[in-house]
């Protein structure tokens, strides 16, 4: 009998391995959901609504951050516990949650678990799939750990030691998953994640950093820490780096001179100051949800430039969400062939292959409709607080996965709140996953048709 066969019913087996992407996160939230509800996950010690708890539990899991509770305020230790095993789990991934579990206790990982991981991880390669899990694990809580030490430095003199701990291990956590899930709420008011440490650089710098790491993807750290040298990495690791850089260089800048004179954001701060709110800002609307500065203040050309940060996102095989970066990259690639008139692809002496481009710019399409239909709806269907900017900015917040919101989560209604956990769940697990889950197999087709021009342009 086949080994996947005996680990997995006869139901299973016949799912495809997007279908079981989907199945698994959809029980993972659906377990959580039902945890929040509980009357202990509560401060009030009463249960919390159905749809409240399954928002919370769809925004842990996919790493989203978006809130229609205040974490600090409505939760107790119990409900925050359970809200950071979920991001720690949907930051990892499930199938890499249980691969380390089978390895811990020495169990074979078979065939089909490798084909999960593969999916998982988004690797082109199955051989490897089980040391890249190892890897993972052990990087994630190293640098989640070193995190949480430099964070105590901050918030155990504020907190006292046993809060201030735990404050350090959940933000920590929260933001190398790039979750943006904060406990800020009792010191400094509901809604307003690290607005109060907007001029404190261990903060600033640790949990931009944390984002960084958890946003450039795994398969480029371990490129990255076992290869050292830029030339000798693989081509995705290039092109993540690279555009992650250019990114968070352009982002910082335009959010800077955006808000430079703005007397309502950092028009009147300091100049590190202003350089410190403008570089956090950039780093953490590509997928994490955090803040320093209130975005309901920031100017509207700041915030389209936002929206167009947490449109692209983190890279490929991260914690993050988004188009990813490298299909940023490969779509640029691709326009600069066509300016000068090249019939391929290529960057750093290689050639990127056809399929590549074509899944790249299925990618962006199926992205750029998803955004624009859930603008629309939630347009038409929210308060006047949801204005035209506000409902993009939303929906790009959701379906990236950033968890950042100018008019407020808790302002919206049940339609809208199930809107956006439907765009959270599919801009985590991914939207060609989701698709692939109805696809058939594809039947050999001989036929090659006669070629025809079609005008464009």
């Amino acid at each position: 009998m086949d080994t996947a066969k005996k680990v997995y019913p006869s139901f299973l087996y016949r799912i495809r391995p997007a279908g079981m992407m989907v199945l698994g996160f959809g029980s993972v939230i659906l377990i959580g959901a039902l945890l929040l509800m509980t009357p202990f996950a509560s401060n009030s010690g009463t249960s919390t609504s159905f749809i409240d708890c399954l928002f919370t539990a769809t925004s842990a899991v996919c790493v989203t951050g978006l809130v229609v509770v205040d974490t600090s305020l409505h939760w107790s230790v119990f409900g925050k516990t359970i809200i950071i095993l979920l991001i720690q789990i949907g930051g990892l991934g499930f199938m890499s949650i249980s691969a380390a579990i089978a390895i811990v206790f020495r169990k074979k990982i078979n065939l089909r678990q490798r084909v999960l991981i593969k999916e998982a991880l988004n690797q082109n390669e199955l051989s490897g799939s089980v040391r890249l899990i190892i890897n993972v694990i052990k990087y994630t809580f190293i640098i989640e750990f070193i995190g949480s030490l430099i964070l105590s430095l901050v918030f155990i003199p504020k907190f006292g030691i046993v809060k201030g701990i735990g404050y350090s291990v959940f933000h920590s956590i929260s933001a190398f998953c790039n979750a943006g899930f904060d406990l800020m709420g009792k010191s400094s008011g509901q809604y307003t994640s690290l607005v109060s440490f907007y001029n404190n650089p261990i903060v600033v710098f640790t949990i931009s950093t944390l984002i960084i790491l958890g946003g450039i993807g795994f398969g480029v750290m371990v490129c990255v820490l076992g290869k050292k040298r830029f030339r000798h990495f693989d081509l995705s690791s290039k092109l993540a780096l690279i555009t992650t850089i250019i990114l968070i260089v352009i982002g910082t800048g335009l959010i800077f001179f955006g808000e430079f004179n703005n007397p309502q954001s950092i028009g009147n701060m300091s100049m590190w100051d202003k350089f410190q709110v403008s570089y956090f800002q950039s780093v953490t609307t590509r997928t994490a949800g955090f803040g320093t500065v209130d975005f309901s203040k920031l100017r509207e050309s700041t915030l389209f430039v936002m929206i167009i940060l947490m449109f692209i996102g983190a890279s490929p095989a991260s914690t993050g969400g988004g188009i990813k970066t490298t299909t940023l990259a490969v779509i640029a690639l691709a326009v600069r062939a066509f300016i000068k008139d090249q019939d391929e692809i290529s960057v750093f002496k290689k050639r990127i292959n056809k399929y590549t481009f074509r899944k790249a710019l299925g990618v962006f399409v199926v992205a750029v409709g998803t955004v624009v239909v859930g603008t629309y709806l939630i347009n038409i269907t929210q308060g006047k607080e949801f204005n035209l900017l506000a409902s993009a900015f939303e929906v790009s917040s959701a379906f990236a996965t950033v968890g950042l919101s100018v008019a407020g989560s808790y302002k919206l209604n049940l339609f809208g709140r199930l809107l956006i956990i439907i765009l959270m769940f599919a801009g985590r697990v991914g939207s060609l996953t989701v698709f692939a889950m109805f696809m058939h197999d594809p039947e050999p087709n001989s036929i090659r048709y006669p070629e025809a021009k079609v005008l464009v342009g």
